[in-house]
């Protein structure tokens, strides 16, 4: 049996966004164990009959101690267990998971870039840092190597910065959406005295959640008994975390709402009309955008990195500039507006979800690259 371990920030984004590849993988005859930082979610990975390995691993910081133990873990256990697929998923394992490869001599490796991040950011991306981390992956990248990339974007950024080269790029859209789990639903089985907007991610600046506070600030006058916001995401470690005051100060509790982190997405997602996510984070590609579509709501999001990948711009949502709160509030009044509209926009998205989201079309690709060390 071929030993398979998945390298990934932490527990809690494997459950996300990574479960039904394992357990695919797993049921195709392959050894899984999950290598994960710890939020305390690790009898559910075991509950899966899938071993759980703790990683230390701090995803935010930079402490060159935490860096090295990281680096140092991953070469010990790589070296001892010995696995013949290595998945690393994110900039840190994929970083220090390819130099302890490397250096064993572990032809077997695909790094999945989930989205760059925090370093890869307009602002940073010359960083010292950021061109060292290129510096680092093209010494140490080996041509064995495949990468799974969500977005042109970044599968540009790693060409020019000549990391890797065209026949070791893997396309894959997302982490996929179970279109079973997320069935389509029309606005006829829910209420609708109040058009719900919708936001789910992480509460963080980039994800442009001050640009959906602004937003509100500028519709309430006219829409607020008519609309209703509802924000749904954890607070962060990143550098450009809103703090839980600071998000309380624009909740009234009614007519915008933040209630934190939420396990079944799926249900309240259900109970909405449209999603908005105006973020300029450097994303993969959103899954709050495709698990929104295949539920039946239209999107609004930016012409930015992953996210102009998840919607036609007036056939399933809008896609509308960075940082622009009055024209995202432009967007929501013509959709609260337009029943006719966001109701079509809305099939459309389900059909886009369709196309191109499918968990099972994910995961086959997925198993597929593993297929690729078996010969």
């Amino acid at each position: 049996m071929k030993k398979l371990f998945l390298v990934i920030n932490n527990d809690k984004f494997f459950l996300s966004h990574r479960k039904p590849i394992a357990i695919s993988a797993k049921n195709n005859g392959y050894d899984v164990a999950v290598v994960a930082g710890a939020t305390g979610l690790a009898e559910q990975i075991e509950a899966l009959g899938i071993k759980y390995i703790p990683l230390p691993i701090n995803t935010t910081g930079m402490n060159p101690k935490e860096e090295y133990d990281t680096f140092k873990f991953l070469k010990k256990l790589y070296k001892t267990e010995k696995p013949d697929v290595i998945h690393q998923v994110g900039l840190k394992p994929i970083l220090w998971g390819t130099i302890a490869a490397s250096i064993l001599k572990i032809k077997n490796v695909v790094n999945a870039v989930s989205g760059t991040g925090f370093l890869f950011s307009p602002e940073k991306r010359n960083s010292i840092i950021s061109k060292g981390i290129c510096f680092i992956l093209r010494v140490f990248s080996k041509k064995t190597y495949k990468y799974i990339f969500q977005n042109n974007d970044d599968k540009n950024e790693f060409i020019n910065a000549k990391i890797i080269k065209e026949n070791q790029v893997c396309f894959i859209k997302g982490s996929g959406v179970d279109l079973q789990q997320f069935t389509y639903r029309s606005e006829k089985e829910i209420d609708c005295s109040k058009i719900k907007c919708v936001f789910t991610g992480r509460m963080v600046e980039d994800k442009g959640v001050l640009v959906i506070f602004e937003a509100a600030k500028i519709l309430k006058e006219k829409y607020k008994d008519k609309i209703q916001f509802i924000l749904c995401g954890d607070l962060d470690a990143n550098p450009k975390a809103l703090k839980k005051e600071q998000i309380e100060s624009y909740c009234d509790g009614a007519y915008v709402k933040w209630l934190g982190f939420q396990k079944n997405i799926k249900d309240i997602l259900h109970n909405c009309h449209i999603m908005i996510f105006p973020s300029f984070y450097m994303e993969g590609l959103p899954k709050s955008n495709i698990d929104a579509e295949a539920i039946g709501l239209p999107v609004i999001t930016t012409d930015w990195v992953g996210c102009r990948d998840t919607v036609v711009d007036g056939y399933n949502g809008f896609i509308i500039p960075p940082k622009d709160s009055i024209l995202l509030a432009e967007k929501i009044e013509l959709l609260v507006n337009d029943d006719k509209l966001r109701q079509e926009m809305g099939k459309n998205a389900r059909k886009y979800a369709e196309d191109n989201f499918s968990i099972e079309n994910v995961i086959e690709k997925h198993l597929t690259i593993y297929r690729l060390f078996d010969k």
